[in-house]
């Protein structure tokens, strides 16, 4: 049975992809014109694949292989070639012998440091497909594979997606080396481990997976290489095709995988003990597990002063609420329980509603489509007419409406909050998720009143409850409940209380914050014990010998304080 498998497998191969599979085992032969000739059966085809035949040392046949996109060629003209070509100033008047031939090439004229040996054909041509030259000397059983990729790429900017007011300005970049080193110089620890691996037959992305060694969970660590190694796809183009692959339930609307491009957020959920993953060629970073409470948590929660931050996050809950409900919560009550609107209220509405031929669950419908709509054509046109539009949108076409009797003037207004209420969620995913199911509340609303709104919250919050994160609760800390956890869900408490990691990661070291011994108050209480008022204005009376009823001493000519004698 598993031969049956492996043969239809191989069947399904592409063309090119398979015959590479069979040049797996073929080792080099030592023959030159042989390696030439298996090498442009497979890439000679190509138009920046260039072919450079060279004598090295002036005496032995060789060729360099590369594709001029991927490289720099000035690196291969002065790091691989020349010194190839000339022996060593300590060899110039020695004949060197085959058999020594391969050491003195790698040990004394190959200039560039990304250098080894390779023998298999299969592992050379995909080095040339990432960028990589090989060298082919005659007589030889072994090629130099050398890194000399070198792409384009856009330089370090500030985060479009997740701009904030106080904090780093500096967001990933589609280059994974680069992106690992905004990682790496913000963690300068030998805990900082990085795995790498290959997924997609055609793209072979290169994926990274960071974690801090004696922090994350061993387990944790495991499922997410085993749920990655699993993945068998043709190609990996951005980050969102694994998100979708490792996440727990895919018919979830609400995302259990957090994507970010700021690397000081990444940094931060290591330091927490998650797992984060980067795919070369995604400016987006992956964090797993992901639970509910980290989509409407922003970089700003933590770099301000926890009071203040603390409002502004109640604030962005309750537009998180308003972005869910509000709609609903006005059809309900317009279409079955007018009594609970204040009577003046109430008359306002009703005459504003006087000419609208729809009832309210059509009226909130046709609104909100179009309010959708509309956002996605301002996302989608470009730049310099997308602000335009939204503004023409929102003024021309709902004032239009109210005064053709399309719509309620109370209708817009809510409508306008409900929007705007879901721009304040920080993560696109998590809103997204929000406004979807807006209308399914709305037509609830509609049918049943308020009993369908609270029957969909009910629903709502029961499929919230049942979602996990590989294997952790989607609304941990509150369910289930973990004191030290809540002191950063609904309010962003100091600093010095969060003592622990989050205790649902199940980290190797669970203090970060002073020793084990130590809560956090102690620590606060050592900190402000070791504090002095250096500059304080009576302790320089004290010692200058003022009075006690607070006059200043004369300063006597002091000069520096401007009087002269």
């Amino acid at each position: 049975m598993s031969k049956r498998n492996t043969s239809e497998k191989q069947q399904q191969l592409p063309v090119s992809d398979q015959a590479l599979k069979d040049l797996k085992n073929m080792k080099i032969s030592g023959n030159l014109e042989d390696t030439i000739t298996i090498i442009d059966s497979l890439l000679g085809m190509n138009a920046d694949f260039l072919k450079r035949r060279f004598h090295v040392f002036g005496q032995y046949p060789a060729a360099v292989f590369y594709y001029s996109s991927m490289t720099n060629s000035t690196m291969i003209n002065s790091e691989i070639l020349k010194p190839l070509m000339y022996p060593p100033p300590s060899l110039e008047s020695e004949s060197i012998a085959e058999d020594q031939l391969k050491s003195i090439l790698f040990n004394d004229s190959l200039y560039h440091s990304g250098g080894q040996l390779e023998s298999s054909i299969s592992i050379l041509v995909d080095g040339i497909l990432l960028g990589k030259t090989i060298v082919v000397v005659d007589k030889l059983d072994e090629a130099f594979l050398v890194h000399t990729r070198s792409l384009d790429k856009r330089a370090i900017d500030q985060p479009a997606t997740e701009q904030v007011i106080r904090g780093p300005r500096e967001g990933f970049i589609e280059m994974l080396d680069t992106n690992i080193s905004l990682l790496r110089y913000r963690l300068p620890t030998i805990d900082f481990h990085i795995e790498t691996m290959e997924i997609g037959r055609r793209s072979k992305s290169k994926v990274a997976v960071c974690y801090l060694d004696g922090v994350t969970n061993l387990d944790l660590l495991k499922e997410v290489n085993k749920r990655l190694s699993n993945i068998d796809i043709d190609a990996v183009l951005d980050s969102g095709y694994l998100e979708q692959y490792i996440e727990d339930n895919h018919l979830s609307p609400f995302p259990q995988v957090q994507y970010t491009e700021r690397p000081d957020k990444v940094v931060a959920n290591l330091l927490e003990g998650r797992v984060a993953i980067i795919v070369d060629g995604s400016p987006l970073a992956l964090v797993v597990p992901t639970v509910f409470n980290q989509f409407y948590q922003t970089v700003e929660d933590y770099t301000e002063r926890f009071l203040l931050m603390s409002a502004i996050r109640m604030a962005r809950l309750v537009a998180l609420v308003f972005s869910l409900i509000f709609p609903s919560l006005y059809v309900a009550i317009i279409s079955f329980n007018p009594e609970l609107i204040p009577t003046e209220f109430a008359v306002a509405v009703a005459g504003g509603r006087a000419g609208v031929p729809f009832p309210a669950i059509i009226e909130v419908l046709v609104i909100e489509i179009s309010m959708e709509v509309l956002r996605e054509a301002t996302i989608r046109l470009p730049q310099q007419v997308g602000g335009a539009l939204s503004i023409v949108g929102v003024l021309v076409v709902g004032q239009a409406a109210v005064a053709a009797g399309f719509a309620s003037p109370i209708t817009v207004v809510i409508i306008a909050l409900t929007t705007i209420g879901s721009f304040a969620t920080p993560a696109y995913n998590a809103a997204l998720a929000l406004r979807l199911l807006r209308f399914p509340l709305i037509i609830m609303a509609g049918i049943f009143g308020l009993y369908g709104v609270m029957i969909g919250l009910i629903l709502i919050l029961n499929h919230l409850l049942s979602l996990k994160s590989f294997g952790v609760p989607y609304m941990s800390p509150l369910v289930p409940g973990n004191f030290q956890g809540m002191k950063d869900v609904l309010i962003r408490g100091p600093l010095w209380w969060m003592s622990d990691r989050p205790s649902f990661l199940q980290t190797i070291e669970k203090n970060r914050l002073g020793t084990e011994a130590e809560s956090g108050f102690d620590v606060m209480e050592n900190l402000h014990n070791q504090t002095e008022n250096v500059l304080d204005p009576m302790n320089e009376k004290k010692s200058k010998g003022a009075s006690v009823d607070g006059e200043s001493p004369p300063d006597n000519g002091d000069p520096s304080r401007g009087n002269t004698v």
